[in-house]
């Protein structure tokens, strides 16, 4: 503390009697007296430097080590086999669950001497979405429509704590998860940061007191739009911001060049001048609203809708110089000259607005129709600029996976991680269709595998101490909580009942527990369960939950002398009215059917898998309302009772019409695969011990090896229904069979096969 004499006798008392009142001081007296040398400081509601140390457990529950679709099993890497290779070593991790819990595991667990052992984390690109909600409102192709996937009541949940309780609760959040990934990357590492005009002022404060002023490297603008609507009270927002920042001074850039490549200046250095000088000619406007401008004597109007992108200084300058040239209809553009650029092109700088790196329009080839979704090109020059080939990248933010699968193009190792189901299984595909490609053209690839965050419910990382504060939090919580059960309990129209640890309710002669409201339903939940069941020799038990944890085989559960039903909790439960009126509908977890197909003479057999049928019993929006609502030639998509429906109202009688979008039920379908011997690779996770210490442990489950694969995508929606056969050996095996459904929730069934 500094000497009291520095204080005025007037500043003492205001001290005395601020304390007295039990008010806090105000914000002069922290420079007045303690000793902080910081100029600027960014301060919100709730600020605390402290960062959660939690480590759990990574789950493996699928690896993906080789990219098959329609290759016969047992004829890879023949003499004659010119396909590329699987790079043996790291593994690449796609880890699903709160990227706050996954860096504090990274950092401060077993699997950051794995990390290390890569050179550590060169460089981490983060894109976090900036509104509610934006990054799991999807749209779903069916057939020739489509309709918005509302995003999970989990999902919804996450980000309305997060963004809807304003600026400060993302502030919060991601200044936590920025002093994680600032711990976890290497000393001569990377950050790039991804933010738009919502927060991008907060960001850079926040990455400065983080990274520290003299870290800051550049303020990127990227164009992310060429075209705007006029605007009646501001210009058009078409860029946003990448703000880049070093570890320290050892990190280093390498300067990129841009150069046109042949096929790019064959058709656009098209044009002669006078003296015989390559030329392509360049638009100076885009749409917007605009005044005129004079281009020497000639007077241009802009059309409605139009204005000029470069100053007026500038044009009269490349005027003077000679360098604009005007169309037939005295249009003016601007000349670029081949020679203008030099042998190893023009240094790229952080003016991001060239076609090069420019918008991710939906025609695309590589738009997968992801509302946050990068181009590629952006991401490559990123990775490139701050990595070299074999160096470990990471997004925590992970999105549709652009920043995954540029690093697998470029031979880096990735790690990356996300919130929503659907972005973790949108990557899932992209990052196998790399991988094919990869191989397709003989170069090298990586394997990866997805992961849970091991005990994933909210007692594993609610910490006690002995600040009353904390206590009281604990305490609502845990009110809230029962207030939570009851309201499930209630919609679900059973009672609720005390005198047991798991099992909340009944409904006739069946029990009821409840999972989670912010955290997926975990297996190690419903084994608790399903022993107490055991233990108070229970026969029947309904679990509710709003989500469960992927890749989760809940078969293996029905098989303990259990009547075990899963129900899926609709999102309707927080609707009282439509609780009080007994409208809430719980519905099934997923229904798979697939039979086995075995062919070949006594020496040698195949075995391949036949999808026959599944089934899903969702519901989002009511017909009923939608109907009322909707307007006179107007439709709108919904899902009920399983199945996808268009509900069109006729412009002259009002009369509402239904069409069944998914006339099959393949239709539900994205993606299935098939691990031909499930038991063969066991579940080991590293966790601590009573005393500390990390040891080996078996989960009891087991690793799904994803061996074939067949999916959906934007330019192919076929799907295959039988798998290619594999060559198997006389034995009994346990072949797991995984389906995911076109909302990216996922659903497993094992079947008994006997060669």
């Amino acid at each position: 503390m500094a000497n009291s004499l520095n204080l005025s006798d007037n500043e003492k008392r205001d001290i005395i009697k601020f304390l007295q009142e039990g008010k806090s001081l105000p914000e002069k007296y922290r420079f007045l007296l303690f000793n902080d040398d910081r100029e600027v400081e960014l301060l919100w509601n709730g600020k605390t430097n402290e960062v959660t140390n939690v480590v759990l457990p990574f789950q493996v529950i699928e690896q993906i080590d080789e990219p098959r679709s329609d290759a016969k099993f047992g004829m890879q890497n023949t003499l004659f086999d010119t396909t590329g290779r699987q790079i043996t070593g790291w593994t690449n991790k796609l880890i699903w669950g709160d990227n706050k819990l996954i860096l504090s595991s990274l950092k401060n667990g077993p699997l950051r001497k794995g990390i290390e052992a890569q050179g550590g984390i060169k460089l981490i690109y983060i894109d976090p979405p900036f509104d509610v909600g934006a990054d799991f409102s999807m749209n779903i192709e069916v057939g020739e429509d489509s309709f918005t996937k509302k995003p999970s009541v989990i999902e919804e949940i996450a980000y309305r704590d997060t963004w809807g309780k304003g600026a400060d609760s993302f502030i919060a959040m991601i200044y936590q998860r920025l002093k994680l990934m600032h711990d976890l990357l290497a000393n001569d590492g990377s950050i790039y940061v991804h933010c738009d005009w919502r927060l991008n002022s907060y960001m850079r404060l926040i990455l400065d007191e983080i990274f520290g002023k003299e870290n800051y490297r550049n303020e990127i603008v990227w164009k992310r739009t060429y075209s705007t609507k006029a605007q009646s009270i501001s210009f058009g927002k078409t860029h946003e911001l990448i703000l880049f920042y070093a570890k320290s001074e050892s990190t280093k850039l390498k300067q990129l060049y841009q150069k046109p490549d042949e096929g790019y200046v064959d058709k656009y250095f098209n044009k002669t001048d006078e003296n015989g000088k390559k030329y392509q000619s360049l638009s100076l406007t885009q749409q917007g609203q605009g005044p005129a401008r004079y281009f020497g004597d000639k007077l241009i109007e802009p059309t409605k809708g139009m204005h000029w992108i470069w100053s007026q200084d500038r044009i009269t300058k490349a005027f003077q110089e000679g360098r604009i040239v005007f169309t037939k209809n005295d249009f003016p553009r601007l000349k670029k000259y081949l020679e203008d650029w030099n042998e190893q092109g023009r240094p790229i700088d952080g003016l991001w607005v060239d076609d090069e790196v420019g918008p991710l329009n939906s025609w695309h080839s590589e738009s997968l129709d992801y509302p946050t979704q990068k181009p590629e090109s952006m991401l490559t020059r990123i990775i490139q600029s701050s990595s070299n080939e074999g160096d470990l990248v990471a997004d925590f933010f992970c999105g549709s996976g652009t920043t995954l699968a540029v690093a697998e193009k470029l031979n880096r190792k990735w790690i990356g991680s996300d919130l929503g189901k659907f972005g973790i299984h949108t990557t899932r595909k992209r990052m196998i269709g790399v991988q094919r490609e990869l191989k397709k053209d003989g170069k090298d690839f990586r394997a990866f595998e997805i992961l849970n965050v091991g005990k994933y419910e909210r007692d594993s990382y609610l910490t006690t101490n002995d600040d009353l504060r904390a206590e009281e939090r604990i305490k609502q919580a845990e009110r809230k909580e029962k207030e939570f059960v009851k309201l499930i309990v209630t919609a679900y129209k059973a009672e609720l009942i005390e005198s047991f640890v798991n099992i909340v309710g009944k409904k006739r002669d069946r029990l009821i527990a409840v999972g989670p409201i912010n955290t997926p339903v975990s297996s190690k939940f419903i084994q608790q369960v399903v022993n107490e069941c055991k233990d108070k020799n229970l026969t029947k038990v309904d679990i509710l939950g709003f989500d469960y944890e992927m890749g989760m085989n809940i078969e293996e559960y029905r098989s303990q002398s259990i009547d075990i039903v899963f129900k899926v909790i609709p999102r309707e439960v927080f609707d009282k009215q439509a609780v009080e009126k007994g409208q809430v509908k719980f519905y099934d977890v997923a229904y798979i059917d697939a039979k086995p197909v075995v062919k070949g003479g006594a020496k040698s057999k195949e075995l391949s898998i036949e999808l026959t049928d599944f089934s899903v019993f969702y519901n989002q929006d009511a017909s009923d309302d939608v109907s009322e609502s909707l307007r006179p030639g107007g439709t709108k998509v919904v899902v009920e009772n399983g199945q996808v429906v268009k509900l069109t109202k006729d412009k002259e009688s009002d009369v509402v019409s239904k069409e069944v979008l998914t006339k099959k039920w393949s239709d539900w379908i994205d993606y299935w695969a098939v691990d031909y011997n499930f038991s063969d690779r066991k579940e080991v996770i590293i966790d601590q011990d009573d005393k500390g210490e990390y040891v080996e442990a078996w989960t009891g489950d087991y690793i799904f090896d994803n061996e074939w694969q067949s999916f959906r995508t934007n330019k192919n929606r076929n799907l295959e229904l039988t798998s290619t056969p594999r060559e198997m050996i006389k034995g009994n095996y346990k072949v797991a069979v995984k389906v995911v459904d076109i909302f990216g929730n996922d659903t497993t069934k094992i079947i008994e096969v006997n060669i």
